[in-house]
Formats: C-alpha cells, sequence, structure tokens
C-alpha cells in the first residue's frame, strides 16, 4: 500500500526468439526510426544483455555489446526501415558479434599455444546438470547481478540497470542518491564480477539461498519501477512489470519450500492485477479510489489468493516482509469498494512491517494507513515525525501525503503548497500532473 494522494498502492519497497538481424524481407517504415530505436532498445536491452552474457560470461562486455547492436541500429534502421521484430533483430546482431569475439579470443589462445604458452579455455562451460535448472537468460543474470562479492547498493543498481533498462539518473531518483555514485557502483560493480570470474548461472544449493534475498528485493525494485516509474512520460512500463512477474514465478518454481518466494510472487500478481484500472485513455493516473475495480484482473488476484497460501503454508516462523506487504495487498483484493477496505487491519500490518524492517518508506504508508483508519489527525503527527529523515529528503511522496492530510483537516493553503513541492520534486511527467491538478483543487 501506498500514500493516498498517488495513484494508488505500489509494492512496499525465456528469452525471445531470434533470427537473422537483416531487416529484408519485413522491414516497415516508421517515420521517426530513432525514436523506434531508443523505445526499443530501452525495453530489449535486459534481453540481449542476458542473451550474450550466456555467450561471453562477462556482464561488462555483454553490456558493452549490446550497445554496439544500438549503434548499428542507429545505422541502418533510418536507412533501411525498422524490423518487424526489431528485439530479435538486436539480439541477433549482439550475439553474432560476441560469437566473433569469442572465436577471436580462441584463434588467439590457439596462438599462445603454438609458441609454448597456454591460457585457460574461453569456450562458454557447459550449464550444470540439475533436476530444477532453470534455462532463463533473464534468471541467470539476476542471479549473476545479486552474487555476494558484490555489496547490497552494487546489486541493486546493476540489476536494475541490466534488467530493469533504467539510467544512471533514474536509479539515482530511485534512492536519493548523487548519479555520480550510481556510476561508480555500477562500474565497480561489473568489474568485480569480471575480476572474480563469477559464473553466468543460477547457482545451486547454499549459494542460491545466500543470494535469495537480493534477488527477491531486485526482482520487486524492477516490477516497482514499472508499476510506478520513477522518470518520463509514463506512469506505468508494462514491459518491467511483466519481467519481474515472470522472474518472481519461475522462481517459485525452483524454490517451492521458501516462504518468501511466495510471498513475493504473491505481492506481485495482487499489484499487477489492477494495471488495467490504474490509468485513464489519455495515460493519466487513476487514483485507487476512484479506480473501476470491475476491470482489476480476477485471475491475477486468483493467484495472488494461492501464492500467498503457499507462503503460508511453507513458512516456520512469523511471517516475513514480502508476506505482510503481500497481506496488505490481499486487503485490497478482498475489498468490493473503496469504502469496504479493512484499514484497521492494513494499519495492523504495516506495524508488524515497521517492526521487521524498520524503515521510513514503511512509516510513511503506517501513515496513510493510520489516516483512513483513525483520521487525518493521528496521521499527521506520524508524518510530521518524519520530516527530518535523510533518505525522504527530496522524496515526493512525503510532501503529497502531508498534502492530502492537510486538505482532509481543512487547511486548504497549507495542502496547496505540499502538492506543489511534491510536482516539483517529482521525475515523472504524468505524476507530476496528477500533484498539480490536486494543487488547483485545493481552491486557494
Amino acid at each position: 500500500m501506498e500514500p493516498r494522494p498517488t495513484p494508488d498502492p505500489r509494492p512496499a519497497p525465456g528469452p525471445r526468439p531470434t533470427g537473422d538481424p537483416r531487416p529484408a524481407p519485413g522491414v516497415r517504415s516508421a517515420p521517426d526510426p530513432r525514436a523506434a530505436i531508443e523505445t526499443v532498445f530501452r525495453l530489449e536491452s535486459p534481453r540481449v544483455i542476458a542473451a550474450v552474457a550466456r555467450v561471453v560470461r562477462d556482464v561488462g562486455i555483454a553490456e558493452e555489446l549490446a550497445q554496439d547492436a544500438l549503434v548499428a541500429a542507429l545505422e541502418q534502421w533510418p536507412r533501411d526501415g525498422v524490423p518487424d521484430n526489431p528485439g530479435a533483430w538486436l539480439t541477433a546482431t549482439a550475439r553474432h558479434r560476441a560469437v566473433d569475439l569469442v572465436r577471436r579470443r580462441e584463434n588467439y589462445a590457439r596462438k599462445l599455444q603454438e609458441i609454448g604458452r597456454s591460457l585457460d579455455p574461453v569456450v562458454p562451460p557447459e550449464e550444470p546438470a540439475d533436476p530444477d535448472a532453470i534455462d532463463d537468460d533473464l534468471l541467470r543474470l539476476v542471479f549473476t547481478a545479486c552474487h555476494p562479492v558484490l555489496s547490497a547498493e552494487a546489486r541493486t543498481a546493476l540489476t536494475l540497470r541490466l534488467l530493469g533498462g533504467l539510467s544512471t539518473p533514474e536509479i539515482a531518483r530511485a534512492f536519493l542518491v548523487p548519479e555520480a555514485t550510481v556510476a561508480q557502483r555500477i562500474v565497480r560493480a561489473k568489474k568485480t564480477l569480471a575480476t572474480r570470474n563469477v559464473a553466468f548461472e543460477v547457482p545451486y544449493g547454499p549459494d542460491r539461498e545466500a543470494r535469495l534475498g537480493s534477488v527477491l528485493d531486485v526482482i520487486y525494485l524492477i516490477f516497482n519501477e514499472g508499476y510506478a516509474a520513477t522518470a518520463g512520460d509514463d506512469w506505468l512500463r508494462p514491459a518491467l512489470c511483466e519481467d519481474a512477474l515472470r522472474l518472481a514465478r519461475q522462481l517459485a518454481a525452483l524454490m517451492p519450500k521458501e516462504p518468501e518466494v511466495h510471498a513475493l510472487a504473491s505481492l506481485l500478481e495482487f499489484q499487477a492485477s489492477r494495471t488495467a484500472a490504474r490509468t485513464a485513455a489519455d495515460g493519466s493516473p487513476v487514483l485507487l479510489e476512484d479506480q473501476d475495480r470491475r476491470r482489476w484482473n480476477r485471475m491475477l488476484v486468483a493467484r495472488g489468493i494461492a501464492a500467498l497460501d503457499r507462503a503460508g503454508a511453507t513458512a516456520t516462523g512469523a511471517p516475513g516482509p514480502y508476506a505482510l506487504q503481500a497481506a496488505v495487498a490481499a486487503c485490497h483484493a478482498h475489498a468490493r469498494t473503496y469504502e469496504d477496505t479493512d484499514w484497521k487491519t492494513i494499519a495492523t500490518l504495516y506495524g508488524l512491517l515497521a517492526a521487521r524492517t524498520p524503515s521510513p518508506i514503511v512509516e510513511l504508508n503506517r501513515a496513510v494507513a493510520v489516516s483512513m483508519a483513525d483520521g487525518p489527525g493521528p496521521a499527521l503527527e506520524i508524518v510530521d515525525g518524519l520530516a527530518g529523515e535523510p533518505a525522504l529528503r527530496g522524496y515526493h511522496l512525503l510532501p503529497s501525503v502531508r498534502g492530502d492530510l492537510l486538505l482532509r483537516l481543512g487547511r486548504p493553503a497549507e495542502a496547496r503548497a505540499e502538492f506543489e513541492r511534491a510536482a516539483e520534486l517529482t521525475g515523472n511527467e504524468r505524476e507530476r500532473g496528477l500533484l498539480r491538478a490536486r494543487a488547483e483543487g485545493c481552491g486557494v
């Protein structure tokens, strides 16, 4: 659940076929090929990088080869037209370059051997035989990016860059840190993976369990960015949501006895069920209270309920953070109308979550639930207590929530100022429009 002034609650914190990259015979012309290239590359780059990393076994080199494919597209598509399957074109182009690179390395190694020198084989090793192995390059990529040789901050930044397709400024805004800091984390992370010869694989046994927490976190963050983009002209980025949800489902199949894996899958199923109702026809955000719940996907709701049941059945202790967030999402899913929402239970769940994983973001969410359960007065006390939190400095939802509470308390002039400040802080154009409309609606 997310603060009420936002459009609706966000979660609390195999590869596509490739073919001949030549555009003939099925190409179509486009009025602005460069714009098409930028859009396609943003959507397809995770799959391209993952497919290439399986060949070269180095995520840094894989990203460079993906960029090379982008350069080739910039050269050819304006001249020849955008291919019917541009993602496959980019993947095939990058893979061909990767194969050429591996062959050059093999030839170089062979020549060295001829003069009495030896090098380690560079041919990509065979995947380990395992009954629960998953042939999914994106899943391999996320486990590789979440290797424990990296710091938690580096894992998150690298995965959001490689799998989420986020730019360095977008990641910096999402985590409220300087762009230079994020750039350094990404560069160092790729260098560390290369120098430590980290395998491009889904690990097995204890190694898999050791990385699980980081993997869950980054899958969640990828979904969150797709569910409510931190920047840009679109409120939703459905491709990111779809990739994150697919990864969560596959991870649940891979690790059926892990309750938090099922809990994350449940949370994302519930959140994804609302996608069709979260925007109007023009793409503008729709507040949770205004959404047409008949447009919520009941199949995804049912999947969310089933996954939450599996999380409960496999748990041996207190519910984990994703189980608590999934329970919050379930409260929304079970409410037939906004007025039927069990805010008392949601406030209690956020209290448990705050005790389990203390965070100013969780506390802000709890304040929203308290405002709906007990009124805006007690909630405003909680929000004002967060004003000095360094993590919330520059976080647009803090003034957004405060503006909503002030408006409900009959203080429209103060509320307007808060909404205007929130609009200045957000990097998403759709959200900025919503917040400015809320400011105008204060009537002062």
